[in-house]
């Protein structure tokens, strides 16, 4: 008798575990599928020993650049860049045009493909043909200040920039602009923020798909990181019709013991979403396939770009899944490493940096190109290299949510 009581109670607890653990389960990286798609910008792919389908520096004078965050907009996927020198050739050579005023700025691309294979890029340009430097009046936007995250609503492109940099912050303050021209030009609107969304990540959704929002309208979810690679990752949310209107953000400060969200009106009160005080440069979107949201990042501890996985905006997410690293994916395949082949070199370097480490970061993902289904989901996003200083369309896949104990 007291076998089968046992026996019970084992079974029970085991149910009780597996049903819970099916609540929390949370999708799954397939290790080894993380690959390198294509190089989206510069005129030669060094690792494939062939042009570059874009052809950036030939048609448009962009030779090397990072970042490449995405804003989904009237049909076109476009892309915003970071800091870009101007280069010019002399006597065969890149040289850098360091009066120009382009100097380190910022452009824009987009393209219309649908296939992930074949990203063309269209830069904006002027009336001299040059790419056309992301310009918002009234802030510098020279070296590390940058587009940080942006959105179409209502017709208009919204984008937040990066400014105010200094030798003892890396980002001073961050500002919403819109631009209502697609992406010509842009008007400030106001100072977003000092400290907890200086990088952001935005979607719009409706109350009918996240339910606890503040209002029920459909609304702009806004995720931010503080101090640069040095920030757990924060919560707001603004009704889409009023996105214009700084007062009428509300940030996320816990959930109370009912389990739904709490809404403050100040900046102070946010509260992380999670504790990993390592993001910098992030993305997050929700996944069809998956009908999860996902998030990736760089990070430091461990070293590579991350994954994590939730039901709702808020969480709770998942534990970190490495999803790359440089030593295992791209260093002496498309990222230089000054080791490459004994000290010898990989032939991936840009001229006169061969002792500049390279890196992966920036991973913003490019939900127009995700594919597969609820068991095995294919995502793609961008990853910067720094050197060489491109940016490479990256893939992996992401498996049906796990079963995990809690």
């Amino acid at each position: 008798m007291g076998r089968r009581i046992l026996l019970v109670l084992i079974l029970t607890g085991l149910c009780g575990s597996l049903l819970c653990a099916e609540e929390h389960g949370f999708p799954t990286y397939l290790p080894g599928t993380t690959k390198k798609v294509s190089q989206l910008t510069g005129d030669f792919d060094k690792q494939r020993d062939q042009p570059t389908l874009s052809r950036t520096f030939e048609r448009f004078g962009v030779a090397g650049t990072d970042l490449g965050d995405p804003v989904e907009h009237k049909g076109r996927l476009y892309f915003f860049f970071g800091d870009t020198p101007a280069i010019e050739i002399r006597d065969g050579r890149p040289v850098m045009k360091p009066k120009d005023r382009r100097f380190m700025r910022d452009p824009v691309a987009y393209t219309t493909s649908a296939d992930p294979q074949k990203i063309e890029l269209v830069f904006l340009v002027d009336e001299d043909g040059e790419w056309r430097p992301v310009t918002v009046p009234g802030i510098s936007q020279l070296e590390f200040e940058v587009p940080a995250g942006g959105i179409s609503v209502g017709g208009n492109m919204y984008i937040v920039c990066t400014t105010d940099h200094t030798q003892e912050k890396t980002i001073g303050r961050s500002v919403l602009a819109v631009s209502e021209d697609d992406g010509y030009t842009f008007e400030y609107l106001y100072d977003l923020s000092t400290e907890k969304f200086l990088n952001v990540s935005m979607a719009e959704v409706s109350p009918s798909e996240v339910h606890g929002l503040p209002e029920p309208v459909d609304t702009v979810l806004i995720w931010g990181s503080g101090e640069y690679r040095k920030s757990d990752p924060y919560l707001a949310c603004v009704p889409s019709g009023k996105i214009r209107d700084r007062t009428a953000i509300r940030y996320f400060a816990g959930l109370a013991e009912s389990g739904k969200p709490i809404w403050r009106e100040s900046e102070a009160d946010a509260a992380p979403v999670f504790e990993h005080r390592q993001i910098g440069e992030f993305s997050v979107v929700w996944c069809e396939q998956l009908q999860h949201w996902l998030m990736l990042y760089n990070c430091g501890k461990p070293r590579g770009i991350v994954l994590r996985c939730a039901r709702k905006p808020w969480g709770p997410w998942s534990d970190i899944q490495v999803i790359f690293t440089g030593a295992r994916d791209g260093y002496g395949k498309f990222i230089h490493s000054p080791l490459s082949r004994g000290g010898k070199g990989d032939g991936l370097s840009d001229p006169g940096r061969e002792k500049v480490w390279g890196g992966g970061y920036a991973p913003y993902m490019l939900k127009r190109y995700f594919s597969g289904d609820a068991q095995r989901c294919t995502i793609y996003f961008t990853l910067s290299t720094w050197n060489p200083y491109q940016v490479v369309i990256m893939r992996a896949d992401i498996g049906g949510p796990r079963r995990e104990s809690v």
